[in-house]
């Protein structure tokens, strides 16, 4: 259902009907969703009138309702799972990591990330540390209005919900446009919201494909488009908007690498690239896609062997059973879109070590796969090098040195994360002065980004407007003031200035 100006509703004409069928089991149907382009014009419209009384209350009002929500996401944290593990197949485990996450963006909006726009915003006095008085300097941060949130799939409820925080407490209006895979969650979300107290109109959900995010991004009365997704979306974004007095905030994807220096750990690197490249079965922005092995080319040789043997290993399954590492990918279109992926990418300079394969569980008919790990003996500029296949899949290449690690894994258009494994201090700096990413880990995965910290990337990445800890800044608009003296002093008159008066 959708959300506008505090009632549930479906569309009195809809455009059609989302199948909310989960990729576990096509034969389990979650939800019928009704949807409609036109109810982009209704939910702009709600926002747009409540978004002014909203900026009004007092900033510890909005905080109260913030820390609200929150509280209830924790009240409703297995509910939140459950959907997350039925409507996009992550397992239990996984999906009740991410509504961990959920729950403590509340507490980190309100006391770290608020902090970088504290100065002054509507419904707050100013107080102490702004200056006041004659010739005083100040920055005020004011909302941007109305703001429209483009959900992705895989992180449904964690990735919408760390765009809507900041942006209702710096005291904007949201809408909320989830992907049409994970309709049944974002329903929960919104009642969540509701039930914390958030008026009616500041947040509106309404459901639909990539029509409706199409006109809500291009609508001239929305403020600013908060993004997760892919490239080729983003660029739509761009193209709808051009023109238009509109911040965009677009966070658009990664081909990750983890690099593996000949001092590392080799059982700590092992578990780690596993785990980067496979959990979620790769649908993580900050997966790892390629692993870039420094020493002899028969180092990287026997490093993909142990990898090999440990990702036929994991154990696939149904995302509501017991043990389970990976689930299905989020929808047969995904998984369709992942094989086509694979397929285009192969060449006579790649080496399959293992294919990706169908591997149900139970007999079940869903958009399962297993990992795809292949061997790079030289880089040709391939989809491995190229394109998110958001999948699970593991490209692996060997290095002479640091310096070639580094140039093979800035040779993609992105620039997401990466990892170094190493211990030496001195090397892991100099990987960390070349290499074009906005998220560099030491001997740790690249996944699992902190909250605490800015979250953004280079190139096709992103257009430099970091999420995470950063989120309040584009949620909000700068405004400086400069105080000058009560009375004029006619000896600072400007040149040429004669004073009659």
């Amino acid at each position: 259902m959708d959300l506008i100006a505090g009632q549930f509703e479906q569309p009195a004409h809809p455009d059609g009907v989302l199948d909310d069928t989960s990729p576990a089991d096509f034969s389990e149907s979650i939800a019928q969703v009704p949807w409609a382009v036109s109810q982009v014009d209704r939910a702009v419209a709600a926002a747009r009138e409540a978004q002014a009384r909203w900026a009004a209350r007092s900033l510890e009002d909005r905080i109260a309702v913030v820390r609200k929500i929150g509280a209830l996401c924790k009240v409703h944290e297995e509910e939140l799972a459950r959907r997350i593990a039925q409507e996009i197949g992550k397992p239990l485990w996984d999906a009740r990591t991410e509504v961990s996450a959920v729950v403590s963006k509340a507490g980190v909006t309100v006391d770290e990330g608020l902090a970088w726009v504290r100065g002054f915003m509507p419904g707050q006095p100013i107080g102490d540390g702004i200056p006041q008085g004659e010739n005083a300097l100040e920055c005020h941060f004011r909302p941007l209005g109305v703001v429209a949130v483009l959900g992705p799939f895989n992180f449904p409820v964690h990735l919408a919900n760390g765009h809507i925080l900041p942006a209702l407490a710096t005291g904007n209006a949201v809408i909320l446009k989830p992907s049409e895979v994970a309709p049944h969650v974002a329903e929960l979300y919104a009642r969540i919201l509701v039930e914390a107290g958030v008026p009616p109109g500041v947040f509106n959900l309404i459901q639909g494909p990539g029509s409706v995010g199409a006109a809500l991004t291009a609508h001239p009365r929305i403020d600013g488009v908060l993004f997760t997704g892919s490239w080729a979306v983003g660029q739509r974004i761009e193209e709808v908007t051009r023109g238009q007095a509109k911040m965009l905030a677009l966070e658009m994807g990664g081909k990750n690498a983890a690099l593996v220096l000949d001092d590392a750990d080799e059982n700590k690197a092992l578990y780690d690239v596993l785990f980067s490249a496979f959990v979620s079965a790769g649908q993580r922005c900050t997966a790892a896609s390629r692993c870039i092995v420094q020493g002899p080319a028969s180092r990287a040789d026997a490093f993909a062997a142990k990898l090999k043997k440990l990702a036929r290993g994991l154990e696939i399954g149904h995302p509501l059973d017991a043990g389970v590492f990976m689930g299905p990918l989020a929808s047969q279109a995904a998984a369709e879109k992942f094989d086509l992926g694979i397929a285009a990418a192969i060449s006579n300079d790649i080496e399959t070590l293992l294919q990706p394969e169908t591997r149900a569980p139970r007999g079940l008919a869903g958009a399962y796969r297993s990992p795809a790990i292949h061997r790079i003996h030289r880089a040709t500029g391939s989809a491995f090098e190229r394109e998110e296949l958001f999948g699970p899949s593991l490209s692996i290449y060997s290095a002479d040195d640091d310096n070639q690690a580094i140039a093979i894994a800035n040779a993609t258009d992105y620039g997401l994360a990466a990892s170094v494994h190493t211990n030496s201090a001195e090397r892991f700096s100099n990987c960390l002065a070349g290499l074009e990413c906005g998220l560099v880990n030491q001997n740790a995965p690249t996944v699992g980004a902190s909250g605490r910290l800015p979250f953004g990337g280079l190139k096709r990445s992103g257009n430099h407007r970091p999420a995470a800890l950063f989120s309040t800044l584009y949620c909000t608009a700068a405004v400086a003031v400069m105080r000058g003296e009560r009375t004029l002093d006619l000896k600072k008159l400007a040149p040429g200035v004669r004073w009659d008066g």
